[in-house]
Protein backbone atom coordinates (compact mmCIF):
# COMPACT_ATOMS: atom_id res chain seq x y z
CA UNK A 1 0.00 0.00 0.00
CA UNK A 2 1.20 3.31 -0.83
CA UNK A 3 1.79 5.65 1.44
CA UNK A 4 4.45 8.36 1.10
CA UNK A 5 3.39 11.96 0.66
CA UNK A 6 5.88 14.49 -0.87
CA UNK A 7 5.13 18.32 -0.55
CA UNK A 8 6.34 20.89 -2.37
CA UNK A 9 8.24 22.85 0.37
CA UNK A 10 10.53 26.21 0.74
CA UNK A 11 11.43 28.68 -1.76
CA UNK A 12 9.40 27.23 -4.81
CA UNK A 13 5.88 27.58 -2.83
CA UNK A 14 6.75 31.01 -1.27
CA UNK A 15 7.13 32.31 -5.29
CA UNK A 16 4.08 30.71 -6.40
CA UNK A 17 2.24 32.31 -3.82
CA UNK A 18 4.11 35.61 -4.91
CA UNK A 19 3.24 34.46 -8.64
CA UNK A 20 6.90 34.52 -9.59
CA UNK A 21 8.29 31.65 -11.71
CA UNK A 22 9.80 29.04 -10.44
CA UNK A 23 13.46 28.12 -10.50
CA UNK A 24 14.10 25.36 -8.55
CA UNK A 25 11.57 22.52 -6.81
CA UNK A 26 12.27 21.53 -3.36
CA UNK A 27 10.41 18.35 -2.25
CA UNK A 28 9.87 17.23 1.30
CA UNK A 29 8.75 13.21 1.89
CA UNK A 30 7.20 11.99 4.96
CA UNK A 31 5.81 8.72 5.72
CA UNK A 32 8.50 6.12 4.37
CA UNK A 33 11.72 5.32 4.69
CA UNK A 34 15.19 5.55 2.35
CA UNK A 35 14.53 1.48 1.21
CA UNK A 36 10.97 2.36 0.22
CA UNK A 37 12.11 6.11 -1.65
CA UNK A 38 15.01 4.59 -3.58
CA UNK A 39 12.38 1.11 -4.76
CA UNK A 40 10.23 4.08 -6.00
CA UNK A 41 12.86 6.56 -7.71
CA UNK A 42 15.88 3.68 -8.48
CA UNK A 43 17.44 6.38 -10.02
CA UNK A 44 17.64 8.26 -6.56
CA UNK A 45 21.56 9.89 -5.17
CA UNK A 46 21.83 10.02 -1.38
CA UNK A 47 23.23 12.84 -0.59
CA UNK A 48 22.47 14.23 3.02
CA UNK A 49 25.17 13.99 5.44
CA UNK A 50 22.82 14.74 8.92
CA UNK A 51 19.35 13.64 7.59
CA UNK A 52 18.53 12.35 4.62
CA UNK A 53 18.36 13.97 1.04
CA UNK A 54 18.21 12.65 -2.26
CA UNK A 55 18.95 13.91 -5.75
CA UNK A 56 16.28 13.03 -8.41
CA UNK A 57 17.33 14.17 -12.10
CA UNK A 58 18.52 17.06 -9.81
CA UNK A 59 15.52 17.64 -7.62
CA UNK A 60 15.99 17.35 -4.23
CA UNK A 61 13.73 15.16 -1.88
CA UNK A 62 14.56 15.55 1.81
CA UNK A 63 13.29 13.71 4.55
CA UNK A 64 12.05 15.44 7.68
CA UNK A 65 14.06 16.70 10.39
CA UNK A 66 11.51 16.94 13.46
CA UNK A 67 9.16 14.69 14.33
CA UNK A 68 6.13 16.72 13.09
CA UNK A 69 5.02 19.34 9.97
CA UNK A 70 4.75 22.25 12.57
CA UNK A 71 8.35 21.42 14.07
CA UNK A 72 10.03 20.99 10.38
CA UNK A 73 8.52 24.14 9.20
CA UNK A 74 10.14 25.98 12.46
CA UNK A 75 13.28 24.20 11.27
CA UNK A 76 13.66 25.90 8.47
CA UNK A 77 15.53 29.26 7.65
CA UNK A 78 13.32 31.97 6.82
CA UNK A 79 9.00 32.08 7.39
CA UNK A 80 8.54 33.10 3.97
CA UNK A 81 10.44 29.88 2.95
CA UNK A 82 8.81 27.78 5.33
CA UNK A 83 5.79 26.63 3.50
CA UNK A 84 4.63 23.45 2.03
CA UNK A 85 2.05 22.32 -0.31
CA UNK A 86 0.60 18.67 -0.77
CA UNK A 87 -0.10 17.00 -4.18
CA UNK A 88 -4.02 18.09 -2.89
CA UNK A 89 -3.27 21.74 -3.07
CA UNK A 90 -3.79 22.47 0.32
CA UNK A 91 -0.81 24.45 1.94
CA UNK A 92 0.95 24.25 5.05
CA UNK A 93 2.33 27.60 6.55
CA UNK A 94 4.94 28.50 9.32
CA UNK A 95 2.56 30.25 11.65
CA UNK A 96 3.96 33.66 10.67
CA UNK A 97 5.02 32.77 7.06
CA UNK A 98 1.46 34.16 5.43
CA UNK A 99 1.46 36.92 7.29
CA UNK A 100 5.42 37.94 6.45
CA UNK A 101 4.97 37.22 2.67
CA UNK A 102 1.95 39.09 2.69
CA UNK A 103 4.21 42.11 4.19
CA UNK A 104 6.86 41.68 2.52
CA UNK A 105 9.28 40.44 5.78
CA UNK A 106 12.52 38.84 5.87
CA UNK A 107 12.16 36.45 9.53
CA UNK A 108 14.17 33.33 11.01
CA UNK A 109 11.95 30.72 11.24
CA UNK A 110 13.15 29.99 14.76
CA UNK A 111 15.14 31.73 17.29
CA UNK A 112 18.07 29.29 16.40
CA UNK A 113 17.44 29.10 12.78
CA UNK A 114 20.97 30.62 12.23
CA UNK A 115 22.72 29.11 14.99
CA UNK A 116 21.24 25.29 13.62
CA UNK A 117 23.10 26.17 10.44
CA UNK A 118 25.57 29.54 10.22
CA UNK A 119 25.18 29.52 6.26
CA UNK A 120 21.52 30.78 6.82
CA UNK A 121 23.02 34.19 8.15
CA UNK A 122 24.15 34.24 4.20
CA UNK A 123 21.17 32.38 2.33
CA UNK A 124 19.09 35.35 4.34
CA UNK A 125 21.64 38.05 2.50
CA UNK A 126 21.31 36.46 -0.75
CA UNK A 127 17.40 36.50 -0.03
CA UNK A 128 17.40 40.16 0.33
CA UNK A 129 18.83 40.43 -2.80
CA UNK A 130 16.80 38.38 -4.66
CA UNK A 131 13.55 39.98 -2.76
CA UNK A 132 14.46 43.57 -2.60
CA UNK A 133 10.74 44.60 -2.40
CA UNK A 134 10.92 42.48 1.21
CA UNK A 135 12.44 44.22 4.67
CA UNK A 136 14.59 42.37 6.58
CA UNK A 137 12.54 42.34 10.42
CA UNK A 138 14.75 42.58 13.55
CA UNK A 139 14.86 39.38 14.69
CA UNK A 140 16.49 38.69 11.37
CA UNK A 141 18.89 41.38 12.03
CA UNK A 142 19.36 40.63 15.68
CA UNK A 143 19.77 36.59 14.44
CA UNK A 144 22.52 37.41 12.10
CA UNK A 145 24.40 40.10 14.67
CA UNK A 146 24.59 36.61 17.63
CA UNK A 147 25.81 34.25 15.34
CA UNK A 148 28.32 36.40 14.11
CA UNK A 149 29.47 37.38 17.55
CA UNK A 150 29.29 33.86 18.90
CA UNK A 151 31.60 33.15 16.02
CA UNK A 152 29.77 30.90 13.98
CA UNK A 153 30.45 32.60 10.57
CA UNK A 154 34.30 31.04 10.42
CA UNK A 155 32.72 27.16 11.00
CA UNK A 156 30.94 27.49 7.16
CA UNK A 157 32.71 25.52 4.21
CA UNK A 158 34.46 28.15 1.76
CA UNK A 159 32.34 26.33 -1.01
CA UNK A 160 28.54 27.09 -0.02
CA UNK A 161 29.71 30.19 0.62
CA UNK A 162 30.81 30.77 -2.86
CA UNK A 163 27.54 29.14 -3.91
CA UNK A 164 25.86 31.95 -1.86
CA UNK A 165 28.10 34.59 -4.35
CA UNK A 166 27.22 33.06 -7.60
CA UNK A 167 23.84 33.52 -7.16
CA UNK A 168 24.20 36.92 -5.54
CA UNK A 169 25.31 38.27 -8.70
CA UNK A 170 22.13 36.44 -10.86
CA UNK A 171 20.13 38.82 -8.24
CA UNK A 172 18.31 42.28 -8.96
CA UNK A 173 19.35 43.95 -6.35
CA UNK A 174 22.77 42.41 -5.71
CA UNK A 175 24.05 44.88 -3.53
CA UNK A 176 21.19 43.98 -0.84
CA UNK A 177 24.04 41.24 0.13
CA UNK A 178 27.02 43.24 1.33
CA UNK A 179 24.51 46.23 3.02
CA UNK A 180 22.29 43.53 4.89
CA UNK A 181 25.71 41.61 5.72
CA UNK A 182 27.50 44.93 6.76
CA UNK A 183 24.70 46.12 9.05
CA UNK A 184 24.50 42.93 11.08
CA UNK A 185 28.59 42.47 11.24
CA UNK A 186 28.70 39.72 9.34
CA UNK A 187 31.19 40.81 6.67
CA UNK A 188 34.12 38.95 8.35
CA UNK A 189 35.95 36.65 8.11
CA UNK A 190 34.46 35.92 4.49
CA UNK A 191 34.37 39.07 3.35
CA UNK A 192 36.82 41.07 5.21
CA UNK A 193 38.25 43.43 1.77
CA UNK A 194 34.65 45.00 2.27
CA UNK A 195 35.39 47.41 5.28
CA UNK A 196 32.11 49.61 5.95
CA UNK A 197 34.11 52.42 7.83
CA UNK A 198 35.68 52.94 4.29
CA UNK A 199 35.46 55.95 2.03
CA UNK A 200 36.63 56.62 -1.40
CA UNK A 201 38.87 59.04 -1.86
CA UNK A 202 38.32 62.99 -2.45
CA UNK A 203 37.48 63.96 -5.56
CA UNK A 204 36.01 64.39 -8.87
CA UNK A 205 33.71 61.29 -8.52
CA UNK A 206 29.79 61.05 -8.09
CA UNK A 207 29.59 59.22 -4.72
CA UNK A 208 32.56 60.91 -3.35
CA UNK A 209 31.00 62.05 -0.28
CA UNK A 210 30.00 58.26 0.05
CA UNK A 211 30.60 55.21 2.07
CA UNK A 212 32.68 52.84 0.20
CA UNK A 213 30.13 50.19 1.13
CA UNK A 214 27.17 51.81 0.18
CA UNK A 215 28.87 53.19 -3.24
CA UNK A 216 29.81 49.74 -4.04
CA UNK A 217 26.31 48.27 -3.42
CA UNK A 218 25.60 51.19 -5.83
CA UNK A 219 27.31 50.18 -8.57
CA UNK A 220 26.64 46.37 -8.38
CA UNK A 221 23.08 47.38 -8.47
CA UNK A 222 23.06 49.19 -11.30
CA UNK A 223 25.51 46.28 -13.06
CA UNK A 224 22.41 43.98 -12.29
CA UNK A 225 22.26 41.30 -15.22
CA UNK A 226 25.32 40.69 -15.33
CA UNK A 227 26.94 38.22 -13.19
CA UNK A 228 31.11 39.27 -14.25
CA UNK A 229 30.23 42.73 -14.11
CA UNK A 230 28.32 42.56 -10.70
CA UNK A 231 31.44 40.86 -9.63
CA UNK A 232 33.63 43.34 -11.25
CA UNK A 233 31.49 46.14 -9.47
CA UNK A 234 32.36 44.42 -5.94
CA UNK A 235 35.68 44.57 -6.14
CA UNK A 236 36.44 47.62 -7.93
CA UNK A 237 37.63 49.57 -5.19
CA UNK A 238 38.73 47.55 -2.98
CA UNK A 239 42.05 49.05 -0.83
CA UNK A 240 40.43 52.44 -1.34
CA UNK A 241 40.19 54.68 2.09
CA UNK A 242 40.86 57.96 3.27
CA UNK A 243 42.71 56.55 6.06
CA UNK A 244 45.30 55.45 4.00
CA UNK A 245 46.77 57.99 1.93
CA UNK A 246 49.02 55.49 -0.13
CA UNK A 247 46.14 54.65 -2.17
CA UNK A 248 45.22 58.17 -2.87
CA UNK A 249 46.04 57.82 -6.77
CA UNK A 250 47.41 60.76 -7.74
CA UNK A 251 46.59 60.15 -11.29
CA UNK A 252 44.38 57.37 -13.11
CA UNK A 253 44.98 54.03 -12.62
CA UNK A 254 48.37 54.06 -10.07
CA UNK A 255 46.37 52.97 -7.03
CA UNK A 256 46.80 48.91 -8.03
CA UNK A 257 46.43 48.09 -4.14
CA UNK A 258 42.66 46.04 -4.80
CA UNK A 259 44.45 44.13 -7.44
CA UNK A 260 45.73 41.36 -5.15
CA UNK A 261 43.03 42.45 -2.48
CA UNK A 262 40.66 40.88 -5.70
CA UNK A 263 41.75 38.04 -6.03
CA UNK A 264 42.46 36.89 -2.51
CA UNK A 265 38.64 37.94 -1.95
CA UNK A 266 37.61 35.51 -5.32
CA UNK A 267 40.00 32.34 -4.05
CA UNK A 268 38.69 32.60 -0.41
CA UNK A 269 35.28 31.40 -1.25
CA UNK A 270 35.98 29.57 -4.01
CA UNK A 271 34.65 31.46 -7.00
CA UNK A 272 35.36 30.30 -10.64
CA UNK A 273 39.44 31.66 -11.97
CA UNK A 274 37.20 33.47 -14.71
CA UNK A 275 35.60 35.69 -11.59
CA UNK A 276 39.11 35.71 -9.84
CA UNK A 277 40.54 37.58 -13.04
CA UNK A 278 37.54 39.78 -13.64
CA UNK A 279 38.19 40.77 -10.35
CA UNK A 280 41.19 41.30 -10.40
CA UNK A 281 40.70 43.63 -13.73
CA UNK A 282 38.79 45.33 -12.53
CA UNK A 283 40.72 46.69 -9.49
CA UNK A 284 43.19 47.12 -12.17
CA UNK A 285 41.57 48.97 -15.40
CA UNK A 286 38.46 50.72 -13.85
CA UNK A 287 40.24 54.29 -12.83
CA UNK A 288 42.33 54.07 -16.59
CA UNK A 289 39.13 52.95 -17.92
CA UNK A 290 37.25 55.95 -17.11
CA UNK A 291 39.72 58.52 -18.42
CA UNK A 292 39.32 56.19 -21.90
CA UNK A 293 39.27 59.69 -23.65
CA UNK A 294 42.74 61.16 -22.31
CA UNK A 295 44.94 58.31 -22.19
CA UNK A 296 47.87 57.89 -24.51
CA UNK A 297 47.64 55.78 -27.04
CA UNK A 298 50.11 52.85 -25.74
CA UNK A 299 48.25 53.05 -22.52
CA UNK A 300 44.89 52.16 -24.42
CA UNK A 301 46.34 49.38 -25.88
CA UNK A 302 47.68 48.41 -23.06
CA UNK A 303 44.22 48.42 -21.64
CA UNK A 304 42.14 47.52 -24.39
CA UNK A 305 44.67 43.94 -25.64
CA UNK A 306 44.53 43.15 -21.58
CA UNK A 307 40.80 43.19 -21.02
CA UNK A 308 40.14 41.59 -25.05
CA UNK A 309 42.56 38.82 -23.68
CA UNK A 310 40.93 38.38 -20.40
CA UNK A 311 37.08 38.51 -21.91
CA UNK A 312 35.99 41.58 -19.77
CA UNK A 313 35.93 44.34 -22.27
CA UNK A 314 32.54 44.46 -22.20
CA UNK A 315 31.48 44.29 -18.70
CA UNK A 316 34.54 46.33 -17.55
CA UNK A 317 33.57 49.76 -19.83
CA UNK A 318 29.35 48.73 -18.52
CA UNK A 319 31.81 49.07 -15.04
CA UNK A 320 32.93 52.85 -15.56
CA UNK A 321 29.94 53.64 -16.65
CA UNK A 322 27.80 52.33 -13.51
CA UNK A 323 30.35 54.17 -11.37
CA UNK A 324 31.74 57.48 -13.65
CA UNK A 325 28.59 57.82 -15.97
CA UNK A 326 30.89 57.59 -18.83
CA UNK A 327 30.27 55.64 -22.10
CA UNK A 328 33.12 54.41 -23.67
CA UNK A 329 31.81 50.86 -24.70
CA UNK A 330 31.02 51.75 -28.59
CA UNK A 331 34.65 53.69 -28.74
CA UNK A 332 36.31 51.15 -26.99
CA UNK A 333 35.31 48.18 -29.67
CA UNK A 334 36.05 50.58 -32.62
CA UNK A 335 39.76 50.74 -31.02
CA UNK A 336 40.20 47.25 -30.65
CA UNK A 337 39.26 46.74 -34.25
CA UNK A 338 41.77 48.95 -35.55
CA UNK A 339 43.91 46.77 -33.51
CA UNK A 340 43.86 43.56 -33.61
CA UNK A 341 44.84 43.50 -37.33
CA UNK A 342 48.10 44.96 -36.56
CA UNK A 343 50.85 42.09 -37.22
CA UNK A 344 54.41 42.59 -37.03
CA UNK A 345 56.70 41.80 -40.47
CA UNK A 346 58.02 38.42 -39.94
CA UNK A 347 61.67 40.30 -39.74
CA UNK A 348 60.17 41.65 -36.51
CA UNK A 349 58.67 37.93 -34.88
CA UNK A 350 60.60 36.20 -32.41
CA UNK A 351 62.88 38.40 -30.76
CA UNK A 352 61.16 38.36 -27.23
CA UNK A 353 60.46 41.62 -25.38
CA UNK A 354 62.07 43.62 -28.52
CA UNK A 355 58.86 42.21 -30.67
CA UNK A 356 56.28 42.90 -27.89
CA UNK A 357 57.38 46.70 -27.53
CA UNK A 358 57.77 46.77 -31.75
CA UNK A 359 53.56 45.23 -31.86
CA UNK A 360 52.95 47.71 -29.30
CA UNK A 361 54.20 50.63 -30.95
CA UNK A 362 52.94 49.72 -34.34
CA UNK A 363 49.45 49.52 -32.53
CA UNK A 364 49.66 52.71 -30.95
CA UNK A 365 50.90 54.45 -33.90
CA UNK A 366 47.08 53.06 -35.48
CA UNK A 367 45.25 54.86 -32.36
CA UNK A 368 47.52 58.11 -32.68
CA UNK A 369 44.84 60.14 -34.99
CA UNK A 370 41.76 58.31 -33.78
CA UNK A 371 39.05 61.42 -32.45
CA UNK A 372 35.58 61.35 -30.60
Amino acid sequence: MWTMNIYLAGGAVRDLLLGRPLSDRDYLVTKTTRKEFQKAFPNAQEVGLTFPIFLVDKTEFSFPRSDSLANELRARDLTVNAQLLDENGELICHPNGLDDLKRRILRPASAHSMEEDPLRVFRAARFWSQLPDFTPHEELLEAMQSAARKDLLKTISADRIGQEMRKVLEAPAPGNFLRLLSKTDCLLPWFSELDPAQTIPAGPRPYHDTNVLEHTCQVMDKLAGDAVAVWMGLCHDLGKSLTNEENLPHHYGHDLSGVPLAGSLAQRIRLPNALKIAGMKAARWHMVAANFDELRPGTKVDLLMDAHLSGILAPLFRLVLADHDKDFLSRAKRNLEMILPIKLAPTDMNHGAESGKKLRQLRAHVLTDDVL
